[in-house]
């Protein structure tokens, strides 16, 4: 069986971040049959609807990641209850030109660690959001809100066993819904193909 590729979008850029540290667990712990694939979003320049019809070679191979990746998992930090700008910068990215939406039908996931008890709640909804505008086949349960604050070592280690129990039971549901939404075997394109359907525009 071919290795399927999850394009792992980590809004947290911090040297400290909690939630790289989540995305080298959750990447270890990778399902059989699926690799999760990341991408240093904080290299992207500011999206502009003047360079998104030519776009920098940056932003070209990052579409390509899209293009070529069978389900998304967004893993965010939550500022001032939403996702940080540079999260939705990609987001925005992904989805332009007009009419060339890649994040349609993408099975989906969200998940984010932090040091409060409410786990990034609130920017998780928000982004699921977005997420629910742009088509995107995002799972609903199990959710995933980490207080993250001793379950890392000052290493960057997970010390926690629980929370590792966490991860991967998550991942394997996770796989389970792309399996559903969009399985390897389906002799059609899967509900996450995109042909004839249309995209809305951005507003001014």
């Amino acid at each position: 069986m071919q290795t399927r590729k999850i394009l792992t979008l980590v809004g947290g850029i911090s040297s400290g971040s909690l939630n790289q540290k989540l995305f080298q667990v959750a990447r270890d712990l990778s399902p059989q049959g699926y690799e999760l694939i990341g991408d240093d979003i904080q290299k992207l320049p500011f999206f502009s609807q003047d360079l998104e019809n030519d776009p920098p070679d940056i932003v070209a191979a990052f579409k390509n990641k899209i293009r070529e990746s069978d389900a998304i998992l967004f893993i965010t930090p939550e500022y001032n209850r939403s996702i940080p700008g540079v999260l939705k910068n990609a987001i925005d990215w992904g989805s332009r030109p007009y009419g060339q939406n890649l994040w349609k039908r993408k099975p989906a996931a969200t998940m984010g660690a932090s040091i409060g008890n409410i786990g990034t709640y609130g920017a998780q909804h928000h982004l699921q959001d977005v997420m629910a505008y742009l088509d995107l086949c995002t799972m609903a349960q199990p959710e995933f809100y980490l207080n993250g604050s001793k379950a890392f070592n000052e290493s960057g280690k997970l010390i926690d066993q629980n929370v590792k129990k966490l991860i991967s039971n998550f991942l394997t549901s996770f796989v389970n819904w792309i399996e559903f939404i969009a399985p390897e075997d389906a002799k059609s394109p899967g509900l996450h193909k995109s042909e004839g359907l249309e995209d809305s525009p951005f507003t001014h």
